[in-house]
């Protein structure tokens, strides 16, 4: 739900993105990545706006979702400790993949939480997936910065980023 500004071939055209989140434990470091320079616009749902709507239940949940990725060209998982096997983590998979829309993984367990904590690395929701008889996660790319301070993982995620999502829109084009 933020624009990437896309750096290949000289062009400074923005890519669109959904971000899929474990919404309460890993919101201040989804949103750590999410205000990275090269990722703009689009907030967060705030907790209230996300309650509000998952009090319609599963159908306005869904059509939420629905709605955000229009538009979108890649989503962009940002996997936590307990990010894989979360229901609406797997529908946007699921729908992301559906869709021809570019998936990628980037692990954030390593960025600091709001109380400075670091959390254990979650496993690979792309793992529950499988494509042809493949697991998607021998398709898609799920990177883990390989430093264990925040400040490091962040300047990590913040150099690759936009690399990685363009890399997972050629891949699903493949694909």
């Amino acid at each position: 739900m933020a624009d990437v500004q896309q750096h290949t071939g000289g062009s400074n055209m923005p890519r669109k993105i959904f971000s899929s989140f474990h919404y309460k434990p890993d919101n201040w470091r989804a949103s750590q990545v999410r205000n990275i320079g090269a990722i703009e616009g689009n907030k967060l749902a705030s907790d209230n706006e996300w309650e509000s709507v998952t009090q319609g239940g599963d159908a306005a949940v869904e059509r939420w979702i629905n709605e955000q990725m229009k538009g979108k060209s890649c989503v962009v998982v940002l996997i936590g400790a307990g990010t894989a096997g979360r229901k609406w983590i797997k529908y946007e998979i699921k729908k992301g993949w559906k869709d021809g829309k570019g998936l990628l993984g980037v692990c954030i367990h390593n960025l600091k939480d709001l109380n400075g904590d670091q959390a254990k690395k979650g496993r690979n929701p792309f793992d529950d997936f499988t494509v042809d008889g493949k697991k998607l996660s021998s398709i898609v790319k799920a990177y883990d910065p390989p430093y264990s301070s925040s400040t490091n993982v962040y300047s990590h995620i913040k150099e690759n980023i936009v690399d990685w999502i363009e890399e997972a829109i050629d891949i699903r084009n493949r694909n």
